[in-house]
This record gives structure tokens, sequence and C-alpha cells, in this order.
């Protein structure tokens, strides 16, 4: 069964970070989101460490390597699968040093643990004749069951290193390319249908539920499926809210009406032209809320604060200072959401 969590009230980061330092950048983040943080993931190390290639290292019985274009799937584990891994645990020794640093071991708290999501990664993985998993349907349900087995073992893990309950990420970018068939083929003979919805939302729930854990599903892109979102076995969402426009408020409001929570990208991820203020990133969320016609409450409850998107291409200043924003917009959320 589930595990019950709340993140209505917190703060946290979508996943990526600047640099290649893994134990720098685990204690930044366990020092700036100590109520919500996350495991770091820092694509800049390159092959491997990317949100594609990381996944070779949680995937059971798949095994991922790198063709001229694109990460394959092939028969035995190779260099690039090693590489992730060795990745992988250098972070997860980086976040279990952390925390013993931070004295969080035995305390009731919640870790983010972030993996690209099935369908994103029908999209972007090969199968063995060059073709996107996304179109053998076969492979993309291996795909998200091995994905969700994968979760609940790299879980079980951080679970046992730092004694923390575990809230699972699956990062989507490609799901509205995916549902609206604009995705190119491989080859000048492959096209690469739109996935129908109702099996996207199976390879997503197939994930989700294999894994089960508490799941929040993230996008930076626009377009989002709300009503795939809604019906799914995600309990949250999260998304840019720099990128939500008026046709996305009846999408959102009834995410809001099945209990969904919603986490919302409201401090850039790159650093603005102008310096900008708490104050500033946070009246997107009151405007959210006060034009779909909920109370504010729901700003302390149903709601958590994010960055835009990922900080990997920021630098590291931006980076914390992003955070340190997201941390000043939460706070004054909880605090007192009619004073805005």
């Amino acid at each position: 069964m589930t595990q019950q969590v709340s993140i209505g009230g917190l703060v946290t980061g979508i996943g990526s970070w600047p640099g290649a330092d893994a134990r720098e950048s685990a204690a930044t983040i366990l020092g700036e989101l100590g109520g919500f943080p996350h495991l770091v993931e820092l694509p800049s190390r390159g092959l491997g460490a990317d949100m594609v290639g990381r996944a070779g290292a949680i995937l059971v019985d798949i095994n991922l390597d790198a063709s001229t274009r694109a990460y394959r799937v092939v028969p035995r584990r190779g260099n690039v699968a090693k590489r992730a891994e060795d990745f992988l645990n250098q972070d997860l020794d980086a976040l279990e040093e952390a925390w013993e640093s931070a004295r969080l071991v035995g305390g009731d708290h919640v870790v983010k643990l972030q993996a690209a999501g099935p369908l994103t990664l029908g999209a972007e993985i090969e199968v063995a004749n060059g073709s996107r998993v996304l179109v053998d349907r076969g492979a993309l349900r291996d795909i998200a069951e091995s994905l969700g087995e994968g979760l609940a073992r790299h879980a079980a893990e951080v679970t046992r290193r730092t004694g923390a309950r575990v809230v699972i990420q699956l990062d989507e970018p490609q799901i509205a390319a995916v549902l609206a068939g604009s995705l190119p083929g491989r080859t000048k003979m492959e096209s690469v249908p739109a996935l129908p919805e109702p099996e996207a939302l199976a390879v997503l729930d197939s994930t989700i539920s294999g894994c089960g854990l508490p799941t929040i599903v993230h996008s930076c892109g626009a377009d989002m499926p709300w009503d795939l979102l809604r019906r799914s076995q995600a309990f949250g969402v999260s998304f840019d809210m720099s990128l939500i426009g008026s046709r996305d408020l009846d999408g959102i409001g009834q995410l809001f009406d099945a209990g969904k929570e919603l986490a919302l990208g409201l401090v850039p991820s790159d650093p603005p032209e102008k310096p900008v203020t708490w104050k500033e990133c946070a009246m997107p969320a009151v405007t959210l809320i006060d034009r779909l016609g909920f109370s504010r409450e729901l700003l302390q409850n149903q709601v958590a604060v994010t960055p835009s998107c990922g900080l990997a291409g920021a630098s590291l200043e931006w980076s914390r200072a992003a955070l340190r924003l997201c941390t000043d917009v939460g706070k004054a959320l909880v605090d007192d959401p009619s004073a805005f």
C-alpha cells in the first residue's frame, strides 16, 4: 500500500543542480531545503549523469548503452550503465553523509527522488533496431514495469541509509509530444504516432503502482495533459507557473478538486534581468487561487513551492539564491496567504 504523505506548505527543488561535486551539492540542498530535500542530480558530469542515462542505473533487467544518437536497450550491461551506477552511488553516499552531518537520522523526514518517467524514456530510448521504444508497445510496457520495480529498490536503499520516507518525482518533459504525436522518427521511414491517452495513462500508472510510493509527475513544458494527470495515480503534479495561461485554469482547478497536491514552479530557474522579490515570485500562486475561486488556505495545504525548472544550467550563486527565494515564498504562503 502506498504510504500517505503531503507536500502542502513545503519547499523543494526540481532535482538538477550545477557543478559536479556531489558532496558539496548534497550539503547545500540539505542546508537550504531541510524540510523537503531531494537527491541531487548533476548532469554536467556527462554521459550517464543526465536524466535518461541515470535511468540505466535504476531500471531492472533492462540495460542501456549509448548509440551515436541516443541511449539504446542492449542485451548486456556495458560501460555506460556502470558509469550511471557509479554516479548514482556517489550521490547516495553524499546524501547519507550530509544527512548524518545535519543530524537528521532517526527523525520523521521526507526526501524526494527523481527519475525520468516511462513516457519520456519511451520517447528518448531506442530499441535494438534504432526505433524509439515508444513505437513498440511491448517494450514500452517493459520499461514502465522495470522502472517501477527499480524505483522501489532505489527508495528502499535511501530509506535504509537515511530513515526517511520517500516521495518519487517522475520527470515527463516529453509527455505533451508523446500525446500529440509530434516526435520525429529516428529515420525517414519511421513515424511516431500519438500515443492514445488511455494507453499513456496505463503506462504512467504502471510505474506508479509498481514503485508503490507517493508520486509527483513533473514537467517544465507547456500543454500539460491535466485530465490525464487528474485521473492518474500520482498524488501530485509539478509544473512551471510562468507557462500557465487561461486555457489551463479549468484543468488545474479539477486537479485541486480531485485532491491532488501541486508543486508550483514560482522562482525563475535562470537569473532574471532585473532582481525579483519573494513577493513578486509568490503573486502568480495567489492570483491562480483567486482566479479559480478557491480559498487561499489551499496555498497552505495543497501547494508546494519550487523553482520553475531544474537548476543545472544556472550558476551556483543564482541556484542558491533561487532556493532561498523559494523558502521565503513558501513561508509567506503558509504564514498568512490572506495578507497578499
